[in-house]
C-alpha cells in the first residue's frame, strides 16, 4: 500500500473486445487517485491506441517497467510488452490471446509478489488464450493454481451472492462432482467469505439442489439424498444453511432476498439467474485465496468492440470491490490480534 492508497492491478484482457475501453473509462475519473493507484498490465503504445480510438486525449498516465517507482497522483502503465500490436477489435485472435495471456501473467505474479494489492482482471476469449499456450478452463482455475488456496467463484452484487459448486465443468461431468465433501467444502468457503470478506457476521446461505425440483425426495435424481442433504446437515451444527431447494422456484419467489449467500450446484445454474437480476452491475469475485481478485460479470462483448459505447459500469463496480473486501480483511486481521480471553461468569455467592 502506498500513502494508504491500495494499489489496484488491472490486466488489459483481450485486446479485440471491450477491456481496453472500460479500463479506461473508468481510470479516467480523476477522482479515482485520490482512493487508490491504479496500475494497468499492458504497454504505452497499447494504451495510447485506445486512447486515442475513444478521443480520450485528456486521459494521463505514467508509463513505468518499475513497480516500485508508481505514479500515485494519476493511472500508471506497467510495460509488459514493447512490441506493436495487431488490433483486430471483434474478433478472436491467437494474438489477443497472447497478450491476455501476457497481462494476466505478469499481473498475477505482481500480486504474487506483493508489488500490487489487489487485482482486477478484464475479459478474455478463453478459446483465443487456450490457443496461446494458456493451460486453464479460465481465471479462477488459474490463479488458483498460482495464488494457492482453493478458489470459489462467487458472483456478487448489492444484495446477492451466488457461488456454484462446479465451475468450468462439461454438463455431462457434473453430477459425479456433486459429493458430499464438495458441497461441504463450497458451503465452509461460501460461509468464511461472507464473514472475512462482506463483514457478514453470521451469514444465512441458501443451497439449491441439482436435479429439478430439487429431486422430487428421490422421484426426479437422488443427489440431493445422497449428497446435498447431508452437506447441509453436517454444516447446520455450526452455521445457519438451509435447503435444497429447488433453483426455478427459489428464484422465481424471490426467496434469494432473505439470505446473504446462495450456493448454486453448477455454472449456469447459479449465474444465468444471477445475470438476469443483476446484469451490468455484478462482479465476479474469486473468494478461498489469500489475495484479492475480481472481474466485471460480462464477457469480451466482440459485437459492440469499437463503438465506444460499451458500459463500464460493471468494471468500476469490480475495481470498488476489490478495495472494499481489501479493506474489510485488513479490519478483520486487527480486531483479531491479541483477542481478550474468554472468561465464564460467576455467579455470586449469597
Amino acid at each position: 500500500m502506498i500513502e494508504n492508497k491500495i494499489v489496484v492491478g488491472i490486466s488489459q484482457g483481450d485486446l479485440n473486445g471491450i477491456g481496453l475501453e472500460i479500463i479506461l473509462k473508468t481510470l479516467s475519473d480523476p477522482a479515482l487517485s485520490e482512493i487508490c493507484v491504479p496500475v494497468l498490465f499492458s504497454s504505452q503504445k497499447t494504451v495510447s491506441y485506445f486512447r486515442k480510438m475513444l478521443n480520450l486525449e485528456e486521459f494521463n498516465f505514467h508509463p513505468t517497467r518499475d513497480l516500485n517507482q508508481l505514479n500515485t497522483k494519476k493511472p500508471n502503465v506497467f510495460i509488459c510488452y514493447e512490441e506493436e500490436v495487431t488490433i483486430e477489435l471483434g474478433k478472436a485472435t491467437v494474438q489477443s490471446g497472447k497478450y491476455s495471456k501476457l497481462s494476466l501473467e505478469s499481473a498475477t505474479m505482481a500480486l504474487f509478489d506483493k508489488k500490487i494489492d489487489v487485482l482486477v482482471t478484464a475479459p478474455i476469449n478463453k478459446h483465443s488464450m487456450q490457443e496461446a499456450g494458456f493451460n486453464y478452463p479460465g481465471h479462477t482455475e488459474y490463479l488458483g493454481e498460482k495464488l494457492g488456496g482453493k478458489p470459489l467463484m462467487l458472483l456478487c452484487s448489492h444484495d446477492l451472492r451466488v457461488a456454484v459448486v462446479t465451475g468450468h465443468v462439461p454438463m455431462k461431468n457434473i453430477s459425479e462432482k456433486i459429493t458430499t465433501a464438495n458441497v461441504l467444502e463450497k458451503i465452509n468457503q461460501l460461509h468464511a467469505s461472507l464473514v472475512k470478506d462482506f463483514g457478514i457476521r453470521k451469514p444465512k446461505i441458501a443451497v439449491l439442489g441439482l436435479n429439478p425440483h430439487a429431486g422430487e425426495n428421490g422421484a426426479i435424481g437422488d443427489e440431493e439424498k445422497t449428497a446435498i442433504i447431508p452437506a447441509i446437515d453436517k454444516a447446520k451444527e455450526t452455521m445457519m444453511v438451509y435447503g435444497p431447494y429447488s433453483a426455478d422456484g427459489f428464484f422465481g419467489n424471490n426467496t434469494q432476498s432473505q439470505f446473504d449467500g446462495v450456493l448454486a450446484m453448477y455454472h449456469d445454474q447459479g449465474l444465468i439467474p444471477f445475470k438476469t437480476l443483476a446484469f451490468g452491475h455484478g462482479v465476479n469475485f474469486t473468494a478461498g485465496l489469500d489475495f484479492v481478485r475480481t472481474s466485471p460479470d460480462h464477457g469480451t462483448a466482440y459485437e459492440i468492440a469499437g463503438k465506444q459505447i460499451a458500459d463500464e459500469s460493471s468494471f468500476r463496480d469490480a475495481l470498488y470491490m476489490a478495495i472494499d473486501v481489501y479493506r474489510k480483511r485488513e479490519l478483520l486481521a486487527e480486531i483479531s490480534i491479541n483477542p481478550l480471553a474468554f472468561s465464564p461468569i460467576k455467579k455470586e455467592r449469597g
